[in-house]
């Protein structure tokens, strides 16, 4: 779907934060559809590492076990492979540099071999 302004509107899913960080990322850079694709997924990425670090917040970062062994929580796990995949995204994206004055296109095919 779009916003009057043109833009695709972000996926209803994520949370408040997360579709204000979207929009804004649409408002600063030129992306095309591949990338809007790209962006969605950092997008659900950052909120899926939000939700894994509540619940270790929440319950801490081990539980026992039936034997009575200290195990880590699935949750550490998603939050590091999410962490991961954000920071890969948003590097792939070309975001990580500084604000731009005026909007810029993303990283194109021929990011590395430029001279």
């Amino acid at each position: 779907m779009k916003t009057g302004d043109n833009q695709p509107k972000p996926p209803a899913h994520l949370r408040a934060a997360t579709k204000r960080w979207f929009k804004s990322v649409l408002d600063e850079y030129s992306l095309e559809g591949h990338h809007i694709r790209l962006l969605t997924l950092a997008a659900e990425a950052w909120d899926q590492s939000q939700t894994a670090r509540e619940v270790l917040d929440k319950d801490g970062l081990t539980f026992l076990d039936r034997f009575g062994q200290p195990k880590e929580r699935p949750e550490c796990g998603i939050l590091q492979n999410a962490r991961i995949a954000f920071a890969r995204l948003v590097r792939e994206l070309a975001l990580d540099v500084d604000v731009p004055d005026a909007p810029r296109s993303a990283r194109t095919r021929d990011y590395g071999s430029r001279a």
